[in-house]
């Protein structure tokens, strides 16, 4: 019976000394696939980071090429715009030309072709066009005679206009008609400095200017453009019924001149643009 016993307590000692043995080596296993899935989880973060950069200077190169995209748009609309405004107020001399009877310009058949000629640069009539006639004058034959210096002062308000210098011409034609607010081209300098204002866009104080020449000055040969503009400054301010009133007034007024063609030709558009 003790022998027995004996033979049981040395078997269960080998178990555990069995057991104790295999210990470390389990745990060594287990400890080596932490460390394995530790590294993975680090790999995959790294890879998560690689693709996070590129996204990132994907996205600043396609913000780089927007920009560029943006410029080169905005380069064209200022481009569009210059040759608009040229186009308007060379169209808008010519008519005042007509109006006025000043004859028109002869093409000099050795000159360059008007294809081939560079595009104006402002929306004022360029230092290369005929000088503007002189205004006409009605009650005093002989004042052009006295308008020596105010012939000066006017002719740099207009130059300023001409170079596109918008702000300065409307500067200069209110100190024109501050020295001279019944000079001879007092009438004129009111029609520019509306054209000062309405070419940038600032159509109540455009309407202000055209309106006074029509007040003062309503036989003067700018007379039925100044009105067909307060017609199309209305028009600017969203003014539309306003603008169509003043529109048909202008045919009513000034029968058969181009500013009434023009403002009929206007008027028509408006009213199709309200039925659409």
């Amino acid at each position: 019976m003790h022998s027995t016993r004996t033979l049981r307590s040395f078997a269960l000692a080998a178990a555990v000394a069995a057991i104790v043995a295999a210990t470390p080596a389990f745990a060594q296993r287990a400890s080596l696939a932490d460390r394995v899935a530790s590294l993975e989880q680090q790999a995959a973060n790294n890879q998560g980071n690689v693709d996070l950069l590129n996204q990132v200077t994907q996205i600043k190169s396609e913000l780089q090429a927007m920009r560029s995209q943006l410029e080169e748009l905005q380069r064209q609309n200022e481009q569009l715009e210059s040759t608009s405004r040229a186009q308007y107020l060379d169209l808008d001399g010519r008519l005042n030309r007509l109006e006025s009877g000043a004859p028109a310009p002869t093409l000099d058949p050795n000159s360059v072709p008007a294809a081939a000629a560079p595009a104006k640069s402002a929306n004022a009539p360029t230092a290369g066009t005929a000088p503007e006639a002189a205004p006409a004058v009605y009650g005093d034959p002989g004042a052009m005679a006295r308008t020596a210096d105010e012939r000066g002062a006017y002719a740099v308000a207009f130059d300023a206009l001409k170079a596109g210098r918008y702000a300065e011409s409307a500067q200069l034609f209110q100190d024109f008609l501050q020295a001279y607010p019944n000079g001879a081209y007092a009438p004129n300098a009111y029609y520019w400095l509306g054209e000062s204002y309405y070419v940038t866009q600032n159509y109540a104080l455009a309407q202000q200017q055209f309106q006074a020449l029509i007040d003062r000055y309503p036989t003067h040969d700018k007379a039925p453009g100044a009105l067909l503009k307060v017609g199309l400054s209305q028009y600017g301010q969203k003014q539309l019924g306003d603008a169509e009133r003043t529109l048909a007034e202008v045919s009513t007024r000034y029968p058969g001149t181009d500013a009434a063609r023009t403002a009929d030709d206007r008027l028509r558009a408006i009213q199709l643009s309200q039925v659409q």
